[in-house]
């Protein structure tokens, strides 16, 4: 009963055996054996390679957050105007306005080359010591004598409150919404040597990096000579007091991108140089912020923003026609753009694996087939032609 079964099982072999001695081996066979042999390893490896590559899908859909903030890193160089005059300042459609932003803003001073003339320092806002005079009136100080109280010249919120610095008073009177236009009479400009300070630094350059977190509406913000300061509900720009009307506005934006980096992101302003051939100029930059989100294979996501952007130059002739500086001016899209990470299932790897080997045994041998054929008949034709 058993011999009976293994032979009908015998019977459905489709890979038949032949005897070892009835077997023939040859150059042209081994060759072939050669190449198809090197001819899988490399479609191996690269089914391996598509396995392990991982591929993004995109889709788009209406961005449907709200309330959400938008934080835009930056890092920008400014080879022709001091730290000492630039400031950021940031509005947007709701009303929200910040002048002379220095949380998470960082300035270092560059030299007519680009180098590097201090390390990069934090900027901090401009605080009057007020406590500090409490402290002398409520006794907590030791040495009341050895306490000085400048004059805001008028600008001071409240009685009693000091200026001690030149920033000081140039804070009051921006707060006050007076333009800071004569330094001669304010003893702590004078006695800072503060418009001495900025003609020795008129040639040097400054490199600005920080990062700013706005609400997520439309707006802008720039850099500009001076501060922003209110008068009559318009928002104006103290550069008067410089005694300047020639700005060289030339910059680097070294790096400029939303929200946090995903694989992939290209930022279009990236290491982009513009230069001012005129007295004084202002560059516009418009910025569409795309919103975006990004989920990886782990099934982990983030949220983001990508952007695309276009630039133009306007020509100042004297304070008429503009503000000199950089400006940008950034607007939200309602379409999210969303990136799915995806891989090629392990299944169809072993499927891509087996296809590879079954094909390339199969077209080898046809190969070996037809050349020994070939061979065979080529030296039966000689043996007649002999005979």
């Amino acid at each position: 009963m058993d011999s009976k079964f293994f032979t009908r099982l015998r019977n459905l072999d489709v890979y038949p055996k032949t005897m070892q001695d009835y077997q023939v081996k040859t150059v042209a066979g081994a060759t072939v054996s050669i190449l198809g042999i090197i001819t899988i390893i490399l479609l191996v490896f690269g089914e391996l390679s598509i396995y392990l590559k991982v591929n993004t899908e995109h889709q788009l859909s209406v961005d449907a957050s709200r309330g959400d903030k938008l934080p835009i890193n930056f890092n920008i160089t400014f080879h022709r105007m001091p730290c000492s005059i630039i400031s950021l300042d940031t509005m947007d459609i709701s009303g929200e306005h910040h002048v002379d932003v220095t949380h998470e803003v960082y300035k270092q001073r560059l030299d007519e080359r680009g180098r590097s003339v201090a390390e990069a320092e934090r900027e901090h806002d401009i605080h009057s010591n007020k406590s500090r005079v409490n402290d002398v009136l409520s006794g907590q100080a030791q040495e009341v004598a050895a306490v000085s109280c400048g004059s805001c010249y008028g600008a001071e919120e409240n009685p009693g409150d000091c200026c001690n610095t030149c920033d000081e008073v140039r804070d009051a009177y921006r707060k006050r919404g007076w333009a800071f236009l004569n330094m001669d009479h304010i003893s702590q400009c004078k006695d800072e040597q503060f418009l001495v300070k900025l003609q020795e630094e008129r040639h040097e350059g400054c490199r600005i990096t920080g990062t700013l977190e706005v609400s997520k509406v439309a707006g802008n913000f720039h850099f500009a000579p001076g501060k922003s300061y209110s008068q009559i509900g318009i928002q104006l720009q103290e550069i008067i007091i410089l005694q300047r009307t020639d700005y060289n506005v030339s910059h680097t934006v070294n790096h400029l991108s939303f929200g946090t980096v995903y694989p992939g992101r290209v930022n279009p302003l990236d290491d982009s140089h513009r230069i001012c051939h005129d007295r004084s100029g202002m560059f516009q930059y418009f910025v569409k912020v795309v919103p975006t989100e990004y989920r990886f294979l782990n099934k982990t996501g983030l949220n983001t923003f990508q952007f695309a952007s276009t630039q133009h130059y306007r020509k100042l002739e004297g304070l008429q026609r503009g503000l000199p500086g950089v400006f940008f001016f950034y607007d939200l899209s309602p379409i999210k753009a969303t990136f799915q990470e995806s891989s090629s299932s392990f299944l169809h790897f072993l499927t891509g694996l087996c296809a590879i080997v079954g094909g390339v045994f199969t077209v080898a041998g046809m190969l070996d087939s037809t050349i020994y054929t070939g061979q065979r008949l080529a030296q039966k034709m000689q043996l007649g032609k002999q005979s």
